[in-house]
């Protein structure tokens, strides 16, 4: 497809030595895409594979997404679902607008098939994104938001944070994603804590229903998003509060702050700070999602993200007990065709979610 042979590789060679600015001008040409119906239309016939699915009450045209870092401001809404998507989840957005942290802060690790970032949720903030989705609408395919603290928020103001941003976004969202787990923003993972985090899901989990209640509808799922640097323990104790506190399901796993995996050729990114997706992460993320799926069974649906870049990675991980996937950092290297390659061949298997 044009996309993948001619263009990617064009975006590349114009910012050899700049990924974030690869990153930003693919999103500007898939807004672009996504404005134009007849080429949407086009690449929805090539791309697109359905394998319906629904979980945690949303049905899904297939099980694989994008995951949040992609498209943070939801600019290229309409293109995503086009390229084989079967949900998108846009942020992580922040109630306050911020520009993130200082560049050169995104890095492709291509001979470890990874992606290096220290972004540290660079967005336009929660109300520019609602007065989008307002204006353009949202996709044909299910809305997942990501929602974190703003860097300006000391930590003990969080709950505030991000209750704001759930009353500003949930209206848009078929389920919003709690990011307590970049490793980002300062002092953001402090809230797995059993404590914080029991208070930070009380406090959701009240406003989640008194918005259903007063819109007559059944409320937002809320998931929770989660490290995967986490001790089995810790992880256990979060999967207790989640249980607790009506958590619809678990994201697992966001960006690793382990350096192993990577290969000799890119070891002068090894001192680097910032949060390691693709290739390396993939081991202990199906670790991750087994482990929770042997303690919670089929009570927290779980999505199914860190290092999927074939057929067979996204087969091992709904083995290990995902229910939905996502990918972020193949598409990144390597274009849609991955998205098709995935979901042909999960059609083809038949494999049932659990």
């Amino acid at each position: 497809m044009l996309f993948d042979r001619i263009v990617r590789p064009a975006l590349y060679r114009l910012h050899r030595n700049d990924a974030e600015a690869v990153h930003e001008r693919t999103v500007q040409l898939l807004a672009g895409v996504g404005r134009f119906g007849p080429l949407t239309t086009a690449l929805r016939r090539y791309y697109r594979v359905d394998d319906p699915c629904t979980v945690f009450g949303v049905r899904f045209p297939n099980r694989l997404g994008l995951a949040a870092g992609m498209d943070k401001d939801g600019r290229a809404l309409n293109a995503w679902s086009a390229l084989g998507f079967g949900f998108v989840e846009v942020g992580t957005v922040t109630r306050h607008a911020q520009p993130g942290n200082p560049g050169p802060r995104l890095f492709t690790l291509d001979a470890s098939d990874a992606v290096l970032n220290r972004m540290g949720f660079n967005n336009a903030g929660a109300e520019a994104l609602a007065r989008r989705l307002a204006t353009d609408g949202t996709p044909d395919v299910p809305l997942g938001i990501s929602i974190g603290k703003s860097k300006v928020t000391p930590v003990e103001d969080a709950i505030s944070d991000y209750r704001t941003s759930l009353v500003t976004l949930s209206p848009y969202a078929d389920y919003v994603a709690i990011n307590v787990s970049s490793p980002n923003t300062p002092g953001l993972r402090t809230l797995q804590d059993r404590g914080a985090l029991t208070e930070l899901l009380t406090e959701l989990s009240r406003t989640s229903r008194e918005l259903a209640e007063a819109a007559r509808r059944e409320p937002v799922p809320l998931l929770v998003k989660v490290a995967p640097d986490l001790s089995f323990d810790a992880l256990d104790e979060l999967l207790g509060v989640c249980l607790d506190h009506g958590v619809s399901g678990v994201i697992a796993t966001n960006t690793t702050l382990s350096r192993e995996g990577l290969a000799p050729e890119d070891a002068r990114f090894a001192s680097e700070q910032g949060g390691l997706s693709g290739r390396p992460l993939a081991a202990r993320s199906v670790e991750i999602v087994r482990f929770i799926h042997d303690r919670v069974g089929d009570s927290l649906p779980i999505i199914g993200v860190g290092g999927i870049g074939s057929p067979d990675d996204a087969l091992r991980m709904l083995d290990a007990g995902a229910s939905l996937l996502q990918v972020f950092s193949a598409f990144a290297l390597h274009g849609p065709a991955v998205v098709k390659r995935i979901n042909s061949r999960l059609s083809r298997q038949r494999a049932v979610p659990r």
